[in-house]
């Protein structure tokens, strides 16, 4: 069931190593209550629940992936990739995500949203930190739909800034459509999210490098018998 404007009790803690990162989100998020900004390691978060930004075969080999795996041990990528397989036949698309439990206390979840297709992939010119974002708060609400109260807190790094190439206000505002999205709305499947997402932002690279988009949520679809 598709429910509108869902207002989530979840501390969202934004945080990486950038400082220019940083300093983006707090200009795309400054009128934004309810956002931690700071500057550091997601290992240093105590939440229930990272997103790392992946590709869509689950690699855990550079970036913040890599990170990740080296901290929570090699196991991590074979419940990453075993979701992956389980779900969607191997290959993850861009706009969805796995949430898996860690094995550890802190986090206890680890949510993988795919910024690209392979690894090191520039994706400067794409929409897809916007429906990585998304598709990350998208995966909350399916693991909260299965266990109430799961994941109540979780960090998130700047997606796509680095081996993805995407400047750093680009996405800064690419994340705050994906954060606000996640405010108003859940979506019945990923099919649903990138569609939305796509339809809204297909020209938003003519538009200044300033400019936030709030996506419209679908309408409520009623029910018939």
């Amino acid at each position: 069931m598709t429910v509108d404007r869902v207002q989530p009790s979840l501390r969202v803690v934004l945080t990486d190593v950038n400082t220019t990162v940083v300093e983006a989100w707090r200009a795309a998020f400054a009128d934004t209550p309810g956002i931690e900004i700071r500057e550091g390691s997601i290992l240093d978060e105590q939440v229930d629940a990272w997103v790392s930004p992946t590709n869509s075969r689950g690699r855990m080999d550079g970036g913040v992936d890599a990170v990740i795996k080296r901290h929570l041990g090699a196991g991590i990528q074979l419940k990453v990739q075993r979701a992956i397989r389980s779900r969607f036949a191997g290959s993850l698309p861009v706009g969805s995500a796995v949430c898996v439990p860690s094995g550890a206390v802190n986090p206890k979840f680890l949510i993988s949203a795919p910024t690209m297709e392979a690894s090191s992939q520039n994706v400067s010119e794409t929409l897809n930190v916007a429906l990585a974002c998304a598709a990350a708060f998208q995966a909350i609400h399916e693991q909260n739909r299965k266990a109430t109260g799961s994941i109540t807190s979780v960090a998130l790094v700047g997606m796509g800034a680095q081996t993805g190439r995407v400047p750093a206000r680009v996405c800064a505002n690419l994340m705050w459509t994906g954060y606000t999205l996640f405010n108003d709305f859940q979506f019945e499947d990923y099919d649903e999210l990138r569609g939305t997402i796509t339809a809204q932002l297909d020209d938003i690279e003519k538009a200044p490098v300033e400019q936030r988009v709030r996506i419209a949520p679908p309408a409520r679809r009623t029910s018939r018998r």
